[in-house]
C-alpha cells in the first residue's frame, strides 16, 4: 500500500511540475507577443537548434564555440531581454502587493479630469502620469522637480503652450506633482496605430514598464485617452475618464460641474478665450491694446 502512495505523491508531484512550467512558458508568449523581443527569440531558437545539430553532428569546431561561448550565454540573453526581464519582475511583484491593499488616501484626482476637460476644449497637448506601486523616480530625474501640490490652475499653467514645461510629461506621485518636462520612454509596438503620435507613444511605454497610467490629450484633435498596461483607450469623454481612474485607482470620484466652452456669439467667445488659463497674457494684452488703438471713422 506504501509504494502506491509514494507512486502517487510523485505522480501528482511531477503533474504540478509540468503545469507550472506550461504556465510560465504561456505567460511568457503573452507577454512578448507582438513587442520586438519575438524576433530576438526566433534567433535564440535558431542558435539553439544549430548547436544542438552541431553536437549531435560530432562537428569539432562548432562544438568547441559551443563550449567557450555556452557559459557567457547567460549574460548575453539578460543583456538582449533585459527590458522584458524588467517588465516580468516589476509584473510579478505588482500582482504580489496588490493583496496588500492600496492606502486609504483621500486625496483626489479630479484635478486631472478638471485640466483633461480644458486641455481638450482648447486642443493643448499634454501628458499626465499618475504613479501607483511602482517607483518612477528615474523619469522624474529626467525632468524638472516641483514637488507641488496638485492643482487644476498648476497642471493649466504648465500645459500653457507658451510655458517652458509644457513639453514632455507631468509626473503625479498622491496629491503632489513630482516633476515636470520629464521624458519617457516611447513604446515600440508595431501593432499601434499610425496616427498616434510621440505623446501618445510615451504614454504608452511607461505602462508598458510599470503599473502607471498615463493621460494623454491630444494637440491635434483635442480627444482624451487612458493608457494602462501598455493598452490605450482613445477618444473618451470626460465622465468616461472619471470612471476609469475611479476605478484603476479604487476610490470614489465625486463628480463635479464642469466648465463650458459653448459660446453664444462672437463676444462671449472672446471673453471664453480672455478668460482661459491656456490663453497667453502676452496675446491677451496685446489684443487689448489694438481694441484701445483702433482708429475713429
Amino acid at each position: 500500500m506504501t509504494p502506491v502512495i509514494t507512486s502517487w505523491t510523485q505522480g501528482a508531484w511531477i503533474a504540478l511540475d509540468i503545469l507550472l512550467v506550461a504556465l510560465l512558458i504561456y505567460q511568457v508568449l503573452i507577454m512578448i507577443r507582438g513587442t520586438r523581443a519575438v524576433p530576438m527569440l526566433v534567433g535564440l531558437v535558431v542558435v539553439a537548434v544549430t548547436f544542438y545539430l552541431a553536437r549531435i553532428g560530432e562537428l569539432t569546431t562548432l562544438n568547441w564555440v559551443v563550449s567557450h561561448v555556452l557559459p557567457y550565454l547567460v549574460f548575453a540573453l539578460i543583456v538582449v531581454f533585459q527590458s522584458e526581464i524588467r517588465h516580468v519582475l516589476a509584473d510579478l511583484g505588482r500582482r504580489l502587493t496588490f493583496f496588500s491593499g492600496s492606502s486609504a488616501d483621500s486625496d483626489s484626482y479630479d484635478d486631472i479630469v478638471l485640466a483633461a476637460n480644458l486641455f481638450s476644449q482648447h486642443q493643448t497637448g499634454a501628458l499626465i502620469v499618475i504613479e501607483r506601486e511602482i517607483g518612477l523616480r528615474t523619469h522624474i530625474e529626467s525632468g524638472v522637480p516641483l514637488d507641488a501640490r496638485l492643482s487644476y490652475d498648476l497642471l493649466a499653467t504648465i500645459f500653457r503652450p507658451s510655458a517652458p514645461l509644457h513639453d514632455g510629461a507631468v509626473i503625479v506621485q498622491k496629491d503632489r506633482i513630482a516633476a515636470a518636462a520629464c521624458f519617457l520612454p516611447l513604446s515600440m509596438n508595431p501593432l499601434l496605430s499610425t496616427q498616434l503620435g510621440t505623446r501618445h507613444r510615451a504614454g504608452i511605454g511607461i505602462t508598458e514598464e510599470t503599473d502607471a497610467i498615463a493621460v494623454v490629450c491630444s494637440e491635434e484633435t483635442g480627444a482624451i485617452s487612458l493608457a494602462i498596461g501598455g493598452n490605450i483607450e482613445r477618444d473618451l469623454t470626460v465622465e468616461q475618464l472619471r470612471a476609469r481612474l475611479s476605478s484603476e485607482l479604487r476610490r470614489y470620484m465625486a463628480p463635479v460641474t464642469l466648465p463650458t466652452s459653448i459660446a453664444q456669439n462672437n463676444e462671449d467667445e472672446s471673453d471664453t478665450l480672455r478668460d482661459s488659463p491656456l490663453q497667453d497674457p502676452t496675446q491677451q494684452l496685446k489684443s487689448e491694446s489694438d481694441a484701445q488703438t483702433e482708429p475713429l471713422p
